[in-house]
Protein backbone atom coordinates (compact mmCIF):
# COMPACT_ATOMS: atom_id res chain seq x y z
CA UNK A 1 0.00 0.00 0.00
CA UNK A 2 1.78 3.08 -0.95
CA UNK A 3 0.21 6.55 -0.35
CA UNK A 4 1.17 9.11 -3.89
CA UNK A 5 2.88 12.19 -3.08
CA UNK A 6 -0.39 14.22 -3.31
CA UNK A 7 -1.56 12.48 -0.18
CA UNK A 8 2.03 12.16 1.60
CA UNK A 9 2.58 16.34 1.34
CA UNK A 10 -1.03 16.68 3.05
CA UNK A 11 0.61 14.29 5.76
CA UNK A 12 2.07 15.65 9.03
CA UNK A 13 3.99 13.48 11.42
CA UNK A 14 6.02 14.85 14.60
CA UNK A 15 8.64 13.46 14.98
CA UNK A 16 10.18 13.28 19.09
CA UNK A 17 13.75 11.87 20.05
CA UNK A 18 16.04 14.05 22.31
CA UNK A 19 18.86 12.73 20.48
CA UNK A 20 19.31 15.90 17.35
CA UNK A 21 21.21 13.10 14.93
CA UNK A 22 17.77 10.82 14.99
CA UNK A 23 15.76 13.79 14.93
CA UNK A 24 17.76 14.76 11.61
CA UNK A 25 18.13 11.20 10.13
CA UNK A 26 13.98 10.59 10.19
CA UNK A 27 12.80 14.40 9.54
CA UNK A 28 15.07 13.48 6.00
CA UNK A 29 14.09 10.16 5.16
CA UNK A 30 10.11 11.51 5.87
CA UNK A 31 10.96 14.27 3.93
CA UNK A 32 12.17 12.98 1.18
CA UNK A 33 8.80 11.18 0.94
CA UNK A 34 6.64 14.14 0.96
CA UNK A 35 5.69 14.25 4.53
CA UNK A 36 5.58 17.35 6.34
CA UNK A 37 8.09 16.96 9.47
CA UNK A 38 8.04 18.89 12.72
CA UNK A 39 9.92 18.11 15.27
CA UNK A 40 10.43 17.98 19.38
CA UNK A 41 13.37 17.34 21.35
CA UNK A 42 11.59 16.31 24.77
CA UNK A 43 8.24 14.80 25.69
CA UNK A 44 6.87 18.42 26.74
CA UNK A 45 7.70 19.73 24.01
CA UNK A 46 6.00 16.99 21.69
CA UNK A 47 2.71 17.23 23.94
CA UNK A 48 2.44 20.96 22.94
CA UNK A 49 3.05 20.71 19.72
CA UNK A 50 0.32 18.07 19.31
CA UNK A 51 -1.99 20.40 21.38
CA UNK A 52 -1.04 23.55 19.45
CA UNK A 53 -1.45 21.68 15.98
CA UNK A 54 -1.99 17.99 16.08
CA UNK A 55 0.03 15.83 13.53
CA UNK A 56 -1.51 13.16 11.26
CA UNK A 57 1.16 10.85 12.98
CA UNK A 58 3.39 10.63 15.98
CA UNK A 59 6.81 8.88 15.83
CA UNK A 60 7.54 8.47 19.25
CA UNK A 61 11.14 7.90 20.63
CA UNK A 62 10.38 6.18 24.46
CA UNK A 63 14.04 6.72 26.62
CA UNK A 64 13.53 10.28 27.21
CA UNK A 65 14.62 12.73 30.19
CA UNK A 66 11.90 14.65 30.95
CA UNK A 67 8.89 12.35 29.95
CA UNK A 68 9.40 9.00 28.80
CA UNK A 69 7.60 8.04 25.30
CA UNK A 70 4.88 5.90 27.39
CA UNK A 71 3.74 9.02 29.24
CA UNK A 72 3.65 10.76 26.77
CA UNK A 73 1.50 8.88 24.44
CA UNK A 74 -0.76 7.88 27.51
CA UNK A 75 -1.19 11.76 27.81
CA UNK A 76 -2.06 12.27 23.96
CA UNK A 77 -4.42 9.26 24.42
CA UNK A 78 -5.97 10.95 27.25
CA UNK A 79 -6.86 14.28 25.20
CA UNK A 80 -9.85 14.34 23.05
CA UNK A 81 -8.02 16.79 20.87
CA UNK A 82 -5.27 14.24 20.43
CA UNK A 83 -6.24 10.52 20.89
CA UNK A 84 -7.18 10.03 17.63
CA UNK A 85 -3.77 10.23 16.57
CA UNK A 86 -1.96 6.88 15.52
CA UNK A 87 1.58 6.38 18.03
CA UNK A 88 4.34 4.64 16.37
CA UNK A 89 7.32 3.74 19.12
CA UNK A 90 10.86 3.61 17.38
CA UNK A 91 13.13 2.46 20.21
CA UNK A 92 16.60 0.52 20.96
CA UNK A 93 14.12 -1.58 23.44
CA UNK A 94 13.76 -4.58 21.80
CA UNK A 95 12.52 -6.93 24.55
CA UNK A 96 8.19 -7.87 24.99
CA UNK A 97 8.05 -6.32 27.66
CA UNK A 98 9.14 -2.71 26.27
CA UNK A 99 7.00 -3.65 23.21
CA UNK A 100 3.97 -4.60 25.39
CA UNK A 101 4.00 -1.62 27.59
CA UNK A 102 3.95 0.62 24.48
CA UNK A 103 0.90 -0.87 22.72
CA UNK A 104 -0.81 -0.83 26.76
CA UNK A 105 0.34 2.62 26.45
CA UNK A 106 -2.26 3.37 23.20
CA UNK A 107 0.37 2.90 21.15
CA UNK A 108 -0.54 1.81 16.96
CA UNK A 109 3.18 0.37 16.42
CA UNK A 110 6.52 -0.73 17.52
CA UNK A 111 9.70 -0.07 15.43
CA UNK A 112 12.86 -1.18 17.02
CA UNK A 113 16.46 0.41 16.43
CA UNK A 114 18.38 -0.11 14.37
CA UNK A 115 15.66 0.70 11.85
CA UNK A 116 15.08 -0.22 8.00
CA UNK A 117 14.58 3.11 6.62
CA UNK A 118 11.97 1.54 3.82
CA UNK A 119 10.26 -0.48 7.51
CA UNK A 120 9.90 3.28 8.59
CA UNK A 121 8.44 4.44 5.33
CA UNK A 122 5.81 1.01 5.05
CA UNK A 123 4.82 1.47 8.76
CA UNK A 124 3.99 5.06 8.47
CA UNK A 125 1.90 4.91 5.25
CA UNK A 126 0.27 1.88 6.41
CA UNK A 127 -1.01 3.54 10.15
CA UNK A 128 -2.01 6.89 7.64
CA UNK A 129 -4.27 4.88 5.91
CA UNK A 130 -5.65 3.17 8.54
CA UNK A 131 -6.16 6.78 9.71
CA UNK A 132 -7.61 7.78 7.26
CA UNK A 133 -9.98 5.38 6.50
CA UNK A 134 -10.83 5.46 10.44
CA UNK A 135 -11.77 9.55 9.87
CA UNK A 136 -13.87 8.43 6.37
CA UNK A 137 -15.62 5.44 8.37
CA UNK A 138 -16.64 7.80 11.26
CA UNK A 139 -17.80 10.91 8.40
CA UNK A 140 -19.76 8.09 7.04
CA UNK A 141 -21.17 6.99 10.06
CA UNK A 142 -21.88 10.44 11.19
CA UNK A 143 -23.53 11.35 7.81
CA UNK A 144 -25.51 8.22 8.23
CA UNK A 145 -26.72 8.81 11.80
CA UNK A 146 -27.58 12.21 10.58
CA UNK A 147 -30.01 10.72 7.67
CA UNK A 148 -31.48 8.47 10.23
CA UNK A 149 -32.49 11.67 12.54
CA UNK A 150 -33.60 13.73 9.62
CA UNK A 151 -35.88 10.05 8.43
CA UNK A 152 -37.14 9.73 12.03
CA UNK A 153 -37.93 13.42 11.82
CA UNK A 154 -39.65 13.46 8.59
CA UNK A 155 -41.84 10.25 9.50
CA UNK A 156 -42.41 12.28 12.73
CA UNK A 157 -43.55 15.50 10.56
CA UNK A 158 -45.52 12.74 8.04
CA UNK A 159 -47.67 11.41 11.19
CA UNK A 160 -48.22 14.70 12.34
CA UNK A 161 -49.12 16.36 9.04
CA UNK A 162 -51.43 12.56 8.83
CA UNK A 163 -53.35 13.56 11.96
CA UNK A 164 -53.39 17.54 11.03
CA UNK A 165 -55.26 15.78 7.71
CA UNK A 166 -57.43 13.74 9.85
CA UNK A 167 -57.99 16.80 12.31
CA UNK A 168 -59.38 19.09 8.81
CA UNK A 169 -61.52 16.19 7.76
CA UNK A 170 -63.30 16.52 11.03
CA UNK A 171 -63.28 20.19 10.79
CA UNK A 172 -65.11 20.19 7.77
CA UNK A 173 -67.16 17.31 8.12
CA UNK A 174 -68.45 18.87 12.01
CA UNK A 175 -66.90 22.07 13.05
CA UNK A 176 -67.60 23.93 9.54
CA UNK A 177 -70.88 21.85 9.35
CA UNK A 178 -72.89 23.11 11.88
CA UNK A 179 -72.55 26.74 11.52
CA UNK A 180 -73.13 25.91 8.04
CA UNK A 181 -76.48 24.15 8.46
CA UNK A 182 -77.85 27.36 10.97
CA UNK A 183 -77.41 29.49 8.15
CA UNK A 184 -79.11 27.33 5.64
CA UNK A 185 -82.21 26.11 8.01
CA UNK A 186 -82.69 30.20 9.42
CA UNK A 187 -82.27 31.02 5.65
CA UNK A 188 -84.90 28.63 4.25
CA UNK A 189 -86.95 29.42 7.41
CA UNK A 190 -86.58 32.99 5.62
CA UNK A 191 -87.35 32.66 2.50
CA UNK A 192 -90.13 30.20 2.64
CA UNK A 193 -92.02 31.72 5.44
CA UNK A 194 -91.22 35.15 5.38
CA UNK A 195 -94.73 36.94 4.85
CA UNK A 196 -95.94 35.02 7.78
CA UNK A 197 -93.04 35.93 10.67
CA UNK A 198 -93.15 38.97 12.85
CA UNK A 199 -90.08 41.95 12.26
CA UNK A 200 -88.98 40.41 15.92
CA UNK A 201 -88.55 37.03 14.16
CA UNK A 202 -87.12 37.65 11.39
CA UNK A 203 -84.58 40.04 13.40
CA UNK A 204 -84.18 36.99 15.60
CA UNK A 205 -83.55 34.67 12.87
CA UNK A 206 -81.02 36.82 10.85
CA UNK A 207 -79.39 37.42 14.03
CA UNK A 208 -78.75 33.51 14.10
CA UNK A 209 -77.57 33.53 10.57
CA UNK A 210 -74.98 36.48 11.07
CA UNK A 211 -73.71 34.19 14.59
CA UNK A 212 -73.67 31.48 12.74
CA UNK A 213 -71.64 33.20 9.62
CA UNK A 214 -69.24 34.79 12.24
CA UNK A 215 -68.11 31.69 13.94
CA UNK A 216 -67.37 29.88 10.56
CA UNK A 217 -65.34 33.11 9.64
CA UNK A 218 -63.46 32.38 13.30
CA UNK A 219 -63.09 28.81 12.57
CA UNK A 220 -61.85 29.26 9.19
CA UNK A 221 -59.35 31.96 10.54
CA UNK A 222 -58.00 29.80 13.24
CA UNK A 223 -57.85 26.81 10.56
CA UNK A 224 -56.05 29.15 8.27
CA UNK A 225 -53.35 30.06 11.21
CA UNK A 226 -52.36 26.63 11.94
CA UNK A 227 -52.14 25.60 9.16
CA UNK A 228 -49.50 28.60 8.08
CA UNK A 229 -47.25 27.60 11.16
CA UNK A 230 -44.12 27.59 9.25
CA UNK A 231 -41.67 25.31 10.97
CA UNK A 232 -39.16 25.86 7.79
CA UNK A 233 -38.75 29.67 8.15
CA UNK A 234 -35.46 31.09 8.98
CA UNK A 235 -35.43 32.27 12.73
CA UNK A 236 -34.46 36.07 13.46
CA UNK A 237 -33.44 38.09 16.69
CA UNK A 238 -36.98 38.80 18.46
CA UNK A 239 -37.67 41.18 21.34
CA UNK A 240 -40.08 39.11 23.80
CA UNK A 241 -41.04 42.40 25.72
CA UNK A 242 -41.96 43.79 22.23
CA UNK A 243 -43.83 40.71 21.06
CA UNK A 244 -46.24 40.42 24.58
CA UNK A 245 -46.92 44.12 24.11
CA UNK A 246 -47.92 43.74 21.02
CA UNK A 247 -50.49 40.89 22.21
CA UNK A 248 -51.86 43.06 24.58
CA UNK A 249 -52.40 45.45 22.08
CA UNK A 250 -54.42 43.20 20.45
CA UNK A 251 -56.52 42.24 23.33
CA UNK A 252 -56.87 45.79 24.10
CA UNK A 253 -61.02 46.20 23.95
CA UNK A 254 -61.04 42.30 26.30
CA UNK A 255 -58.64 43.58 28.69
CA UNK A 256 -60.95 47.11 29.67
CA UNK A 257 -64.10 45.00 29.35
CA UNK A 258 -63.16 42.82 31.73
CA UNK A 259 -60.81 45.06 33.73
CA UNK A 260 -58.01 42.63 34.15
CA UNK A 261 -54.64 44.03 35.86
CA UNK A 262 -51.52 42.44 33.99
CA UNK A 263 -48.19 42.09 35.54
CA UNK A 264 -45.17 41.19 32.91
CA UNK A 265 -41.67 40.89 33.90
CA UNK A 266 -38.48 41.75 32.14
CA UNK A 267 -38.82 38.93 29.05
CA UNK A 268 -35.88 38.22 27.19
CA UNK A 269 -34.34 38.23 24.01
CA UNK A 270 -34.63 35.28 21.85
CA UNK A 271 -34.17 33.38 18.06
CA UNK A 272 -37.99 32.71 16.65
CA UNK A 273 -40.39 34.10 14.65
CA UNK A 274 -42.01 37.21 16.19
CA UNK A 275 -45.81 37.13 14.34
CA UNK A 276 -45.99 33.47 15.67
CA UNK A 277 -44.82 34.53 19.47
CA UNK A 278 -47.29 36.67 19.22
CA UNK A 279 -50.17 34.77 18.36
CA UNK A 280 -48.62 32.45 21.37
CA UNK A 281 -48.94 35.19 23.83
CA UNK A 282 -52.22 36.91 22.24
CA UNK A 283 -53.82 33.03 22.47
CA UNK A 284 -52.85 32.49 26.33
CA UNK A 285 -53.60 35.96 27.60
CA UNK A 286 -56.62 35.54 25.50
CA UNK A 287 -58.07 32.39 27.54
CA UNK A 288 -57.22 34.08 30.64
CA UNK A 289 -59.16 36.98 29.69
CA UNK A 290 -61.80 34.75 29.31
CA UNK A 291 -61.85 31.79 31.51
CA UNK A 292 -62.88 34.19 34.35
CA UNK A 293 -64.67 33.46 37.61
CA UNK A 294 -68.05 35.31 37.97
CA UNK A 295 -67.50 39.05 39.54
CA UNK A 296 -63.81 38.36 39.59
CA UNK A 297 -61.71 40.26 37.28
CA UNK A 298 -58.50 38.77 35.29
CA UNK A 299 -55.05 38.67 37.47
CA UNK A 300 -52.58 38.17 35.11
CA UNK A 301 -48.94 37.36 35.28
CA UNK A 302 -46.45 37.00 32.97
CA UNK A 303 -42.80 36.34 34.01
CA UNK A 304 -39.96 33.70 32.76
CA UNK A 305 -37.21 31.81 34.00
CA UNK A 306 -33.81 30.69 32.67
CA UNK A 307 -33.97 26.80 32.51
CA UNK A 308 -30.99 24.73 31.32
CA UNK A 309 -30.07 26.40 28.17
CA UNK A 310 -33.69 27.24 27.91
CA UNK A 311 -36.30 30.06 28.76
CA UNK A 312 -39.43 28.90 30.37
CA UNK A 313 -42.31 31.36 29.97
CA UNK A 314 -45.22 31.77 32.38
CA UNK A 315 -49.00 32.95 32.01
CA UNK A 316 -50.15 32.36 35.16
CA UNK A 317 -54.15 33.67 35.69
CA UNK A 318 -56.92 33.69 38.16
CA UNK A 319 -59.91 32.39 36.18
CA UNK A 320 -61.86 28.71 36.22
CA UNK A 321 -58.57 26.57 36.50
CA UNK A 322 -58.86 23.19 34.34
CA UNK A 323 -59.57 20.08 35.97
CA UNK A 324 -56.14 17.78 35.45
CA UNK A 325 -57.84 14.69 33.62
CA UNK A 326 -58.22 17.06 30.56
CA UNK A 327 -54.54 17.75 30.07
CA UNK A 328 -54.26 15.53 27.72
CA UNK A 329 -56.73 16.59 25.07
CA UNK A 330 -55.90 20.21 25.59
CA UNK A 331 -53.95 20.26 22.82
CA UNK A 332 -55.27 18.49 20.60
CA UNK A 333 -57.09 20.38 17.49
CA UNK A 334 -61.16 21.52 17.94
CA UNK A 335 -61.16 20.52 22.11
CA UNK A 336 -63.40 22.64 24.07
CA UNK A 337 -63.92 22.07 27.72
CA UNK A 338 -66.48 24.12 27.97
CA UNK A 339 -69.67 25.10 26.37
CA UNK A 340 -69.33 27.47 23.08
CA UNK A 341 -72.42 29.36 24.19
CA UNK A 342 -70.61 30.64 28.15
CA UNK A 343 -67.17 30.70 26.65
CA UNK A 344 -66.89 31.14 22.97
CA UNK A 345 -63.85 29.34 20.74
CA UNK A 346 -62.33 26.97 18.03
CA UNK A 347 -60.83 24.88 19.96
CA UNK A 348 -58.03 25.57 18.09
CA UNK A 349 -55.72 28.13 19.93
CA UNK A 350 -53.97 25.95 22.51
CA UNK A 351 -53.34 23.39 18.94
CA UNK A 352 -51.42 26.41 17.55
CA UNK A 353 -49.60 27.58 20.39
CA UNK A 354 -48.48 24.00 20.73
CA UNK A 355 -47.28 23.65 16.88
CA UNK A 356 -45.19 27.00 17.26
CA UNK A 357 -43.19 26.18 20.53
CA UNK A 358 -42.77 22.96 19.31
CA UNK A 359 -41.44 24.40 15.61
CA UNK A 360 -39.40 26.65 17.64
CA UNK A 361 -37.74 23.54 19.41
CA UNK A 362 -39.66 24.21 22.89
CA UNK A 363 -42.54 22.46 24.67
CA UNK A 364 -46.22 23.55 26.29
CA UNK A 365 -47.56 22.31 29.27
CA UNK A 366 -50.23 23.07 31.74
CA UNK A 367 -50.55 23.41 35.41
CA UNK A 368 -54.03 24.25 37.22
CA UNK A 369 -56.42 23.43 39.68
CA UNK A 370 -59.77 24.00 39.10
CA UNK A 371 -61.62 27.49 40.85
CA UNK A 372 -58.09 28.62 41.36
CA UNK A 373 -56.53 29.27 38.27
CA UNK A 374 -53.97 27.81 35.12
CA UNK A 375 -50.46 28.65 34.25
CA UNK A 376 -49.19 27.87 31.11
CA UNK A 377 -45.57 27.14 30.51
CA UNK A 378 -43.68 27.16 26.91
CA UNK A 379 -39.92 27.06 26.48
CA UNK A 380 -37.82 28.30 23.65
CA UNK A 381 -34.51 27.68 23.39
CA UNK A 382 -32.10 30.64 24.82
CA UNK A 383 -30.00 32.64 22.08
Amino acid sequence: MNLDRSVRVKASVLVVDDKPDNLRLLSTILTDQGYEVRQALSGRMALTAARIRPPDLVLLDVKMPDLNGYQVCEQLKADEQTRHIPVIFLSALDRSPDKIKGFSSGGADYITKPFQESEVVVRVEHHLEIARLQARLERQNAQLQQEIRDRIAMERELLRSNKDLEQFAHAVSHDLQQPLQSILGFSKILSLQYSQLSEAEVGKYLWRIVQAGERMQQLIEDLLAYSQVDVSRSLEVVNCDRVVAEALDNLQAAISQTGARIAISPLPTIKGKSAQLIQVFQNLIGNALKFTRPDVPPDIDISVELGEGEWVFRVRDNGIGIDPQHYDRLFQLFQRLHLSDRYPGTGIGLATCKKIVESHGGRIWVESKPGWGTTFFFSLPKL
